[in-house]
């Protein structure tokens, strides 16, 4: 079993009632990215406007070359709270860990040690993997 080639992840909090400020001063430290509900948003590429159905704040970590998910995990948590109680109070923004883990052949494995799954499962953050063939267009993931 080979490596992946690449992985992405972020952390993920939606709700009809988040305010990105105050996840921000829970967690201490500012999105990669936020919005409210009913903010208008533009999108990057095409200039298209909405509005946001629902508040959302994402921590992205860089990307790495060649996979590394659990430096990822740990650049992000280590960036956030330790307080237990405080994510305790944000779970009902059902946070999760967006991941995208890029093959280079058909093969590719990973795995997460025990301290990662545990530091997830501790703050009640959700793992979510997407996986990607080599072949895809990996330009259009975006967690």
């Amino acid at each position: 079993m080979g490596a992946f080639d690449h992985s992405m992840a972020a952390l993920r909090f939606f709700g009809d009632e988040l305010v990105p400020d105050e996840i921000s001063a829970l967690l201490g430290a500012k999105p990669t990215e936020s919005h409210y509900r009913g903010q208008e948003l533009v999108g990057r590429h095409s200039g298209i406007k909405r509005i946001a159905k629902t508040g959302s704040w994402r921590l992205r970590a860089a990307e790495r070359k060649p996979e590394d998910l659990e430096g990822q995990i740990f650049e992000i948590l280590e960036q956030l709270t330790q307080d237990l109680s405080i994510w305790a109070s944000l779970s009902r923004f059902e946070p999760d860990l967006f991941c995208g883990l890029f093959m280079g052949s058909s093969n590719d494995g990973m795995y997460l040690s025990a301290k990662a799954l545990l530091a997830l499962g501790e703050r009640g953050i959700t793992l979510g993997l997407d996986t990607y063939d080599a072949d895809d267009d990996q330009h259009g993931a975006e967690p």
